[in-house]
């Protein structure tokens, strides 16, 4: 291999690297399934496992602008916040205002969210409480709030939200994407990674640093109304209980992505990776019949093994600064 090559190759791993276990992991999961659960595969099959699936693979997505502004920003708050936003949604805005157009529910879902995140933001980059104290009190406050709201599952959604449960979960899966490509391209993303890279570097710099992790926790925020708007459309009702078993899930799949719990490194396509590496692991081990007990204890493993892996990967020189997507 010729010097330019090598250069080549190790620039390729110190951007994408980080998502590499991740990417082979889910080769192996995905052929698994295919051999143990073909029926969920096939053509007809794939899109319903996929709306299925969109939960978990939008909320790895919230929690991740967070996570990249460093602090140790783990925001415990994501799934609860999806469960209260299900809640005010379905049982409240479709039920009992009767407002279900696309375009209200749509924009009620963002902006509700973004108000989670805004309290979150505050919380951390003003108050400066510590991430995970801040945003636990919020997780217990929007689980408390569900349920107070709505003491038992209720309520019934609209055709066209019922749909991205199937053919139509492609629509928010792609405007995240396209929207998450957008932002690597605007200052602020810069911003973002150099302050969970190096906070007083930033600083020094001239980095809003409050602001940039403030609008962190809102654009993880808004992306929670879009997981809340999937969740909305699988459970097909209001259920105030679901929302908290996303956290975990949503931190182990971003962990096992690539994206560093330190911050300053990861990225969507790391997120996505390991959501769906969690997701084809719940669905074989549900095939075969395995405690709901039992997953919590591969989460916790799952979750251990990739912070060991990625602080392992930061003693490798050439791909110390690694992965961003």
């Amino acid at each position: 291999m010729t010097p330019g090559a090598l250069s080549q190759g190790r620039a390729w791993l110190s951007r994408h690297g980080y998502v590499g276990l991740a990417a082979l992991l889910l080769v192996l999961l995905a052929i698994a399934s295919l051999i143990f659960t073909p029926g969920q595969f096939g053509w007809d099959a794939i899109w319903v496992t996929l709306g299925t699936a969109a939960p978990t693979l939008l909320a790895a997505v919230a929690v991740t602008p967070s996570i990249l502004s460093g602090r140790g920003g783990i925001d415990l708050s994501i799934g609860p916040l999806m469960g209260v936003l299900n809640v005010l949604l379905v049982q409240y805005l479709i039920g009992t205002a009767g407002l279900s157009s696309p375009f209200v529910v749509v924009a009620a879902a963002l902006v509700l969210g973004a108000i989670g995140g805004l309290i979150n933001g505050i919380l951390v980059g003003v108050v400066r409480l510590q991430p995970v104290v801040a945003t636990l009190g919020t997780y217990l406050m929007f689980s408390g709030l569900a349920i107070w709201l709505l003491p038992s599952p209720n309520g019934t959604v609209p055709i066209w939200l019922t749909d991205l449960s199937s053919g139509g979960v492609l629509i928010p899966l792609i405007v995240v994407a396209a929207g998450w490509a957008a932002l690597k391209w605007t200052p602020y993303y810069e911003h973002l990674m150099a302050i969970g890279g190096d906070e007083r570097a930033a600083f020094t710099s001239g980095v809003p640093v409050v602001t940039v992790r403030i609008l962190a926790y809102v654009l993880g925020g808004v992306l929670a109304g879009v997981a809340a708007l999937a969740l909305s459309a699988v459970l097909g009702s209001a259920d105030p209980t679901v929302g908290p078993g996303f956290t975990l899930t949503a931190i182990t799949a971003t962990a096992l992505g690539g994206t560093s719990l330190a911050g300053g490194r990861g990225g969507l396509t790391g997120a996505l990776v390991g959501a769906l590496d969690i997701f084809l692991l719940q669905n074989l081990l549900t095939h075969f019949n395995v405690s709901t007990f039992a997953l919590q204890i591969f989460y916790g493993v799952i979750l251990v093994l990739a912070v060991m892996s990625n602080a392992a990967r930061l003693k490798v020189p050439w791909l110390r600064r690694g992965g961003t997507a």
